[in-house]
């Protein structure tokens, strides 16, 4: 009899409380809709505001020294961009959307995330333009797009920029350091003779100094005597005077 009273109040001990049990299944199903994938539109919407605010940023921090004012505006611009997509991809469409200290964080890194590939692939793509400044940017954008992607990264702590890998990270952008900037001297660029045009100021001198040139002449050549001869009309009307 004590087996069964035992045997009794122990599966009564057990069985969750049928209120328990509504909560939970609740948020079981919360938990799986946490879980749907993002719809693919937004995936989509959220990579290509990635890349275009990268491209942006890279534009506008190779060709700054052309025209400061317009490409202050272009690397703003790539800002409110990437950090659109971060918006997007962290908050929007995440599972799990970070605390607000860890919102912040998100947001500052990938602002330096940004930046980090923006001069990264800048430099890359326009060092034969902009040797000197290519030599700097591309070293200080493989640190700098390292630190930020550890610190925006959930899973790795921000000690893990001096493990290992930071490491290894600090001496590939050493020696890139090095190694661009002997190609550099090596190309010997010359100021205000870059390769890279878009249509400054500096191509059009010529053409104002040719017309500066070419309108002395112009106004120096003889004007054509004014011809007296009779138009037909006057002619036609001297020769009637004859006839007559």
């Amino acid at each position: 009899m004590s087996l069964v009273t035992d045997h009794a109040a122990s599966s009564s001990a057990t069985q969750p409380h049928p209120e328990g049990g509504r909560a939970a299944a609740r948020r079981a199903r919360s938990r799986h809709r946490a879980r749907k994938p993002a719809p693919l539109a937004g995936r989509y919407v959220g990579y290509v505001l990635y890349f275009v605010g990268a491209g942006l940023i890279s534009g506008a921090v190779v060709h700054h020294p052309l025209d400061p004012a317009r490409y202050t505006k272009i690397a703003i611009l790539g800002v409110l961009v990437f950090l659109t997509a971060t918006l997007v991809n962290e908050f929007l469409l995440a599972a799990d959307r970070p605390a607000l200290p860890r919102a912040v964080l998100v947001i500052v890194s990938s602002l330096l995330l940004s930046f980090g590939i923006g001069m990264l692939s800048g430099g890359l793509q326009h060092f034969e333009d902009f040797p000197a400044r290519g030599a700097v940017l591309v070293p200080l954008g493989i640190t700098v797009s390292f630190v930020a992607f550890v610190l925006k990264d959930p899973q790795s702590s921000w000690r893990r920029i001096f493990g290992p890998v930071g490491l290894a990270v600090l001496l590939t952008a050493t020696v890139s350091f090095f190694g661009l900037r002997t190609i550099a001297d090596g190309l010997g660029e010359t100021p205000g003779e870059g390769g890279h045009s878009h249509g400054g100021g500096t191509e059009e001198e010529p053409d104002e100094h040719e017309a500066g040139e070419e309108a002395p002449a112009s106004s120096s050549e003889p004007t054509a005597p004014k011809t007296t001869a009779p138009t037909a009309t006057e002619s036609g009307h001297t020769e009637d005077g004859h006839s007559h």
